[in-house]
């Protein structure tokens, strides 16, 4: 999937759609996708200034954007205005390397289980083939409410 495709399945624009390219896909199962990180990223003036770190919660993030496409892609759901896809949980993350400028961020959602509509998944970043962050995540997609 190329951004385009992507732009089609997440609602996230600019600053803070954080998938650039999807590199695999296996319905229902798994997603692998990356994100480019470059200096011009808004949150690295102030993250750091002497030394530009991308913040953990972004990575988090840059996950569950996968996670998203994962199951919206699987189940050929397209963004819309009436419907949001929500964090559920966040268990079990952990940061094991910082992400900075000129990464290629590799992000890897698989599917764990889904039950009465609230998806789990084992998610993982990686830079160079060194695990960045890993994570299991908890999401779904509700109504929005008006």
């Amino acid at each position: 999937m190329d951004i385009h495709e992507i732009l089609k399945y997440l609602p996230h624009r600019y600053p803070l759609l954080l998938v650039d390219r999807v590199l695999a896909f296996e319905p229902g199962k798994s997603l692998t996708a990356l994100k480019n990180v470059t200096i011009n990223e808004p949150f690295f003036t102030g993250h750091f200034p002497h030394h530009p770190v991308m913040p953990g919660v972004l990575v988090i993030e840059a996950l569950a954007q996968t996670a998203a496409l994962l199951t919206l892609k699987t189940a050929n759901v397209e963004a819309d205005e009436n419907s949001i896809y929500y964090f559920v949980g966040i268990d079990n993350a952990r940061f094991k390397r910082p992400v900075e400028p000129g990464d290629q961020l590799i992000l890897k959602a698989t599917v764990l289980r889904e039950r009465i509509g609230i998806w789990k998944y084992a998610a993982r970043a990686e830079v160079d083939g060194r695990v960045a962050a890993e994570a299991e995540l908890m999401c779904t997609v509700r109504p929005k409410e008006t």
